[in-house]
């Protein structure tokens, strides 16, 4: 064969072959720029950070072909209209609890938590395992939503009160800062329930427009700083025995992503979701003793006040199931989970933090 002939025909070729993949890296790595919107300050760098977590994972993924710009409550818009935003296309996405959403359907609580329903890994499981994000997946496309776990602060504080709650009778007349289903069962027992966004709840509070708030645990409370202006510090915070994070993205924006971007981001938001509940689990401990430290007095709700609150909570979720052909879609899916989930825990989970909470406190 000539040589140069070879050579010749070897570089045409090569340059084809390249002519031809290039398109096609181009169309399935395309540039993309979406805007993300939380529904938490910058104050609270474990939430918010799960949005500059998830864009840092994206964008180092795609070698920073799809970028997600994040937003705090108020840079687009406030933080309780992170999800609105997301299905009128303001933005593409938002970090945001679904239970802030409730006025719109009472079966947007499921997703985020019931009140004495899952802790955190029974709501991963449903969520994972269970068939429940599935369901939560279904519901959010009527809305014109897709949805991703992607973060849980783990069991919640009880709140904090300017007066302490020795009976149901203190709770009367009470105004409290407490969202979702939580703030409803609450105003069976006599509270005036009010639905704030985190970064506008310590001035409420300092005002004296609230007598009481919650919002996560130690870790986030210490730094929206409640600590200064309401003595006790309740718990446990039975509306919430996990908060779960979603990640929400206009159904249409979506579907419009490459297969491949589409798993980066599942992968990251699975991610995130993990180091949430580490980074929890880490700093609510020291967080807690630090409160303590500074004349914070920890107090546990009253027995009156569970048991009221319980009854109330059933009686209210087996209404809504039969009024409501969402909420009881869901409901029929949690209920048996939850009595499984409680039967293996009671077994196995319980009897072992029991002894071991008895143990550290004779090791003192």
């Amino acid at each position: 064969m000539d040589r140069r002939r070879f050579v010749k025909t070897a570089a045409t070729g090569a340059a084809g072959s390249a002519l031809i993949a290039a398109p096609a890296i181009a169309q399935s790595q395309p540039k993309i720029s979406w805007r993300l919107t939380s529904s938490y300050p910058k104050s609270l760098d474990t939430l918010f950070g799960l949005s500059t977590q998830v864009a840092k994972r994206v964008a180092e993924a795609t070698d920073g072909n799809f970028q997600i710009q994040v937003f705090a409550p108020g840079e687009i818009v406030p933080g309780l209209q992170a999800l609105d935003a997301v299905q009128n296309g303001t933005v593409e996405c938002s970090h945001t609890l679904s239970s802030f959403y409730i006025g719109k359907d009472p079966a947007f609580a499921f997703e985020t938590s019931l009140p004495f329903g899952f802790n955190t890994r029974q709501q991963n499981a449903w969520l994972y395992a269970g068939g429940g994000l599935e369901l939560c997946r279904a519901f959010m496309k009527k809305q014109g939503l897709y949805t991703i776990p992607s973060g849980n602060t783990g069991a919640q504080m009880g709140g904090w009160f300017r007066k302490e709650i020795k009976s149901l009778e203190d709770l009367k007349g009470l105004k409290m800062r407490i969202a979702g289903l939580g703030g409803q069962i609450m105003s069976k027992l006599g509270v005036v329930p009010q639905q704030i966004a985190g970064g506008d709840i310590y001035p409420a509070l300092e005002r004296g427009t609230l007598d009481a708030v919650e919002f996560s645990g130690p870790l986030d409370d210490e730094k929206l700083g409640f600590q200064k202006v309401a003595k006790y510090y309740y718990y446990p915070g039975f509306w919430e025995g996990n908060a779960n994070v979603s990640f929400l993205v206009n159904l249409e924006k979506w579907n419009a992503l490459p297969a491949a971007y589409k798993a980066i981001v599942e992968a990251a938001c699975a991610e995130a979701n993990a180091l949430c509940v580490a980074k929890y689990d880490h700093g609510n401990p020291d967080a807690l003793m630090r409160l303590a430290g500074t004349g914070a007095e920890l107090r546990p709700f009253p027995q009156e006040v569970m048991a009221a609150a319980f009854k109330e909570a059933f009686a209210m979720y087996a209404d809504l199931a039969a009024k409501n052909a969402e909420f009881k879609t869901f409901y029929d899916s949690f209920l048996p989970y939850w009595k499984k989930e409680n039967l293996w825990f009671r077994v196995a989970e319980l009897p072992f933090d029991a002894f071991n909470a008895q143990m550290s406190q004779q090791m003192r």
